[in-house]
């Protein structure tokens, strides 16, 4: 049995919280985990700019409603999905999360969760659990599925490395360079041939 494991936000869907810095105007909301592998210093740094700010949950998600899966998204999970069973393993959060899943049908997700106050203002977050993608890698190993990982920033490495197959999929140049045994893909054709490959191992 085999499945295959994919990162969200870059990969399948634009940056949330690049999108959000563009229609806010706050260029310090820009950096992504593809600049700043520490997850926790990523995220107190985001909260305390909306905080600073005055920017509440309901205002990201309103430009989260207007986003569209990436050109070409939407065709590649419909093709994959009918190869093998696909799993989104994501940082991004349940109350982020739920738009663009009705707009991919549905795809199975697991991610996190965000700490929000009475009033709607992100307070906090609560992972899933610690290198959760990694630990879901190893999870499905454990009942004897064969991985393939894809993904397109640090916090991907940990599940890329794992799988018993990884590609990187329009990572920066920084961490490609890093990184040169990664195989590393620009299309989706390009990471549905290596899916094809994988599933023949």
């Amino acid at each position: 049995m085999h499945v295959v494991c994919l990162d969200l936000e870059g990969v399948l869907v634009p940056e949330i919280w690049i999108e959000f810095a563009a229609a806010t105007g706050i260029d310090e909301l820009r950096i992504t985990t593809r600049d700043e592998p520490d997850y926790d210093k990523l995220m107190k740094y985001r909260i305390d700019i909306l905080e600073r700010k005055g920017l509440k949950l309901g205002d990201i998600q309103n430009v989260i409603g207007k986003m569209d899966p990436l050109p070409g998204a939407k065709e590649f999970m419909d093709e994959l999905r009918e190869k093998t069973q696909v799993v989104i393993l994501s940082d991004t959060f349940t109350q982020f999360a739920q738009p663009l899943m009705k707009k991919l049908k549905f795809p199975t997700l697991f991610c996190n969760e965000l700490d929000i106050s009475d009033d709607g203002f992100v307070q906090g977050y609560r992972l899933r659990q610690s290198d959760g993608k990694k630990k879901a890698v190893q999870a499905f190993q454990s009942i004897n599925m064969k991985v393939l990982a894809s993904g397109d920033s640090y916090n991907d490495l940990g599940m890329i490395f794992a799988a018993d197959s990884g590609a990187l999929f329009r990572s920066p140049s920084s961490i490609r360079s890093q990184y040169p045994a990664v195989p590393a893909y620009e299309e989706y054709s390009e990471l549905l041939n290596h899916v094809s490959g994988f599933l023949k191992s």
